[in-house]
């Protein structure tokens, strides 16, 4: 017997449907966003003072100041983000199950409706909803009205704990790079590890969103590379100037 319910209710071959499944890949990107920012904004900020000064002291310093102040502030306004949207959505949340309280019939008859507008007929519409309404009455409607899974909210502290780590990760990679190598090829290594790392992140970034591969390699990793050449001309300008 076919299944009466609309595509958007049945499961997907291929896809994974176990409970908290979208918030981790939630964190999961915002994991691969802090890794990417934490190795193009400390990258940066090396190779500027690189471009300034052959000291590794003063780079080390840099760097390490940079990557702190940069997962401090990754993981603030992940947090920040993130919690503002999750009480968003826990309001959402409460306004439903209150009126699934009040009004169960005028709820029943909503749920029929967003199905009967998406192309159900009237005797299908209604049959879905009363299944749906049995089944979980709250997810039926947090799915059909408010496109939310109420077992999958996103964590603010995941969120935050994700970017944090991640930043610190891919901060770490330049730092190192630069730091390790003789004077001459501190620059050169530096660029090389930042670009291949980038390529990586951008992979990462375009599989979990199923997007182009070699599009959001390609953007990241030009990116990345002009914003290196920028920051190294900046260093090599007002380091030379100043000093």
């Amino acid at each position: 017997m076919d299944d009466p319910r609309p595509r958007s209710a049945r499961p997907h071959p291929g896809e994974a449907h176990e409970p908290g499944t979208a918030g981790r890949l939630n964190w999961l990107r915002a994991g691969v966003l802090g890794a990417n920012d934490g190795i193009v904004s400390t990258a940066g900020l090396v190779v500027g003072v690189a471009g300034a000064t052959s000291s590794r002291a003063a780079i080390f310093t840099a760097g390490l100041a940079g990557l702190v102040a940069g997962a401090v502030s990754m993981a603030l306004g992940e947090y920040i983000s993130v919690s503002s949207q999750r009480d968003s959505e826990s309001a959402q949340l409460a306004l439903e199950r209150r009126e699934l309280v009040d009004d169960p019939d005028a709820e029943l008859e909503e749920l029929a409706g967003i199905y009967r507008a998406k192309g159900l007929s009237v005797e299908t519409a209604e049959r879905v909803a009363v299944e749906l309404t049995a089944h979980d009455a709250l997810a039926a409607h947090a799915e059909a009205e408010l496109h939310l899974d109420p077992d999958s909210l996103t964590s603010p502290t995941q969120a935050a704990f994700a970017s944090a780590v991640s930043f610190v990760v891919g901060a770490a990679l330049p730092l190192v790079a630069i730091l390790l190598p003789p004077e001459a090829w501190r620059v050169p290594v530096t660029v090389m590890s930042v670009l291949i790392a980038l390529a990586i992140t951008g992979w990462v970034s375009s599989t979990l969103g199923r997007s182009s591969t070699r599009l959001a390699v390609a953007r990241v990793v030009v990116g990345g590379a002009a914003g290196l050449a920028l920051t190294y001309a900046i260093g090599r300008l007002f380091g030379t100037a100043v000093g």
